[in-house]
């Protein structure tokens, strides 16, 4: 069942919801094969300093925002993920190992996301009651995954992206959040419909590849046309254009890491300038 916008009233600007997929830049799905797990902890981490810019950035603009975290990043930085709740940002669940839950049976997936809301809930004391699947790796598939998701504990689900892309979609999933199971939401990273197809609206490698004013008409469109709140996402290593640059990876995976890093900030700042944004819970559940 759709669910439908309840969080805005008439003359009020429409309160969409800002994501953080928290994760450091060599946990990357497209840099797996170039970076193996084992390494990661003899690499240098930048996680901690991209996210506390993260904060001050929210902190200057009022907004507040759900941050999707790792259980492993928790683990290493156990005062940030603190942080985070104490400026009153909701902490959600990526999962444990960052592994995709196209690669894991069912067993294993729910070990994965059973272990990280442990994990996140011993340390702050918080409810976790979203999920993200890493690069949105819930499809027609491993629709089972669902099941799981409820069973850990989690209100709701981020995890499928409604569009055709190489790594991950799902595009003829509802575009708009949507009970999945009886107590299970699924909220969608937002696209727009035109043409016949999804197009991405709700952030990634896509904000940085499109000119901000095609970003932001966007989001405009699905809020005043579709009167829909807008689900947006990024990631702390796209603010970090000094991360270390992995050699070898061939040029599309370059390109799409790679690509306007050193504008992302600035543009951030305007999307928070020109939206108004919440948490997820506050924008779909508490609304709802």
């Amino acid at each position: 069942m759709m669910r439908a916008p309840t969080n805005v009233l008439p003359g009020m600007a429409m309160c969409n919801a800002m994501t953080i997929d928290v994760e450091d830049y060599f946990q990357v799905s497209a840099l797996a094969p170039y970076i193996a797990r084992s390494q990661w902890d003899t690499l240098d981490g930048r996680v901690e300093a991209n996210v506390e810019r993260i904060l001050a950035m929210l902190d200057e603009y009022g907004t507040h925002a759900t941050f999707f975290t790792l259980g492993w990043i928790a683990e290493r930085y156990p005062g940030l993920i603190r942080r985070i709740v104490a400026n009153g940002h909701e902490l959600a669940s990526h999962g444990f190992a960052h592994q995709r839950a196209t690669e894991q049976n069912p067993a294993a997936f729910f070990s994965d996301i059973q272990l990280a809301k442990i994990v996140l809930e011993d340390l702050t004391g918080v409810e976790v009651m979203g999920y993200r699947a890493p690069s949105f790796s819930i499809g027609q598939g491993n629709s089972w995954a669902f099941e799981c998701i409820e069973r850990a504990g989690y209100k709701y689900s981020s995890s499928v992206y409604p569009i055709k892309h190489d790594h991950y979609g799902m595009p003829d999933a509802p575009r708009f959040a949507h009970d999945v199971r009886g107590g299970l939401l699924e909220v969608p990273v937002t696209t727009m419909r035109l043409f016949g197809r999804n197009w991405p609206a709700g952030g990634g490698g896509y904000f940085r590849l499109l000119p901000y004013a095609a970003s932001r008409w966007l989001l405009r469109r699905v809020n005043h046309v579709d009167r829909q709140p807008a689900i947006f996402y990024f990631h702390p290593w796209e603010i970090d254009p000094a991360q270390p640059r992995v050699p070898g990876i061939d040029a599309k995976t370059r390109f799409r890491h790679y690509l306007n890093l050193d504008r992302m900030e600035r543009r951030l700042r305007k999307l928070l300038f020109d939206f108004e944004w919440g948490r997820v819970d506050a924008v779909m559940l508490e609304a709802a």
